[in-house]
């Protein structure tokens, strides 16, 4: 979700107004998604770089999480949303944690769209924190294989995800998802993430209807053919 400081600049407004208009459109995107029938949604909200921001936005970002959560989790919670948050708790304040666990446990019976948000991730940490994991939990080192590790990972409630969107114009994954968006199909999108409504979610779609899912494999056109038709 790109873009938000851009936005603000624009307007000659703190950035901080670009984050609370983020979060607008975060919501319209959960809802839209869900009124598309898409099971998985997982956002990048803030990554564990964004530390290095400066003081007064990264505390406005903080702040900004618990007023998001006492806004908006009653509607998302009415809409079937189930909300999972991923990432590294460790460096968030009590307070914070708390609003997140209130969100989890508050939606965990949703079944229909589930909102993994990344908060303090990171894709180097995940698998690492993956790894440790299976240390700790003492699998042997030939036993060690894709599958296994899967399983300790930061996301292993949701599948891998088919489509990977990243908007604001840059044309990079950011350290996001690096072990689960090894097939992901990738929409870099120029709009800047406050103005990202269903026009752009519904532009995204089209591109990933468009392509050939291969996953490394290569197919013969009356193969590709039959899978279509099927």
């Amino acid at each position: 979700m790109d873009g938000n400081g851009r936005w603000a600049k624009k307007r000659f407004m703190p950035r901080f107004f670009g984050h609370k208009q983020g979060v607008d459109a975060l919501v319209r995107t959960v809802l839209g998604c869900a009124d598309r029938g898409i099971d998985y949604l997982t956002v990048f909200a803030f990554s564990s770089e964004n530390w290095k921001r400066p003081t007064e936005e990264v505390s406005g970002l903080m702040g900004l999480v618990l007023v998001a959560v006492a806004k908006y989790l009653g509607k998302l919670a009415s809409h079937g949303v189930r909300i999972r948050i991923v990432g590294d708790r460790n460096q968030v304040s009590d307070k914070l944690r708390q609003a997140w666990e209130q969100a989890e446990a508050s939606t965990a019976h949703n079944t229909r769209i589930t909102l993994s948000v990344a908060f303090n991730y990171g894709g180097r940490w995940d698998i690492v924190q993956a790894c440790r994991q299976a240390i700790a939990a003492g699998l042997p080192a030939d036993q060690l294989d894709e599958a296994a590790l899967t399983r300790f990972m930061a996301l292993s409630h949701a599948p891998d995800p088919d489509l990977f969107i990243r908007t604001g114009g840059e044309v990079r994954i950011s350290n996001f998802l690096l072990w689960q968006a090894a097939y992901s199909e990738l929409v870099f999108s120029d709009c800047l993430w406050p103005e990202f409504g269903d026009a752009e979610l519904d532009a995204a779609l089209a591109e990933y209807a468009r392509r050939d899912r291969r996953f490394g494999t290569v197919e013969s056109p009356a193969t590709a053919s039959a899978r279509i038709e099927t």
